[in-house]
């Protein structure tokens, strides 16, 4: 079984510009995360775009749902910005026989205190192993579409 990955940005995929103390995108980590947690899953990456999960545009969602819905695949993983992650998730709530994952990271994979690698690591286990639907994997969490929010408050996400 090979696990469908799309990339769309956020945190995940931040770089950090020492000079400016900005952070940017050049390329994703993903498959560098992946080989370095010695993941012997086979995987499809595919970049659909390098945003700002605060920067997303209905139109944006609309192309997730299209790849996810053309994908070949039924195990599906999203890279996505936290900010926003939710609000896709109920775009994608009308896909059937699919299992479509979405996680991400409060900080940049590339930071040493970086969550990324733990939630990308939870996260291909989940698309592995739930049923057909649409989830939120963050901090060793799994949770529905419909029962997850942001706690911008504590840094986390938690059932409504």
């Amino acid at each position: 079984m090979t696990i469908r990955i799309f990339v769309i940005g956020g945190t995940f995929d931040k770089e950090y510009n020492e000079l400016t103390g900005e952070l940017f995108f050049k390329n994703s980590h993903i498959s560098e995360m992946l080989t370095l947690g010695r993941s012997r899953v086979p995987v499809d990456i595919r970049t659909l775009m390098m945003v700002d999960s605060t920067t997303i545009m209905d139109e944006d969602r609309e192309i997730i749902a299209i790849n996810c819905k053309k994908a070949q695949e039924d195990r599906i993983l999203i890279t996505h910005g936290t900010d926003t992650m939710v609000q896709t998730t109920k775009k994608l709530a009308d896909i059937q026989e699919k299992t479509i994952v979405l996680t991400g990271a409060l900080k940049p994979a590339l930071f040493k205190t970086t969550d990324a690698v733990f939630n990308i690591g939870c996260a291909v286990t989940a698309v592995q192993t739930l049923q057909s639907g649409i989830y939120v994997v963050m901090n060793g969490c799994v949770f529905t579409y419909d029962n997850v929010r942001k706690n911008v408050q504590h840094g986390m996400f938690e059932s409504l």
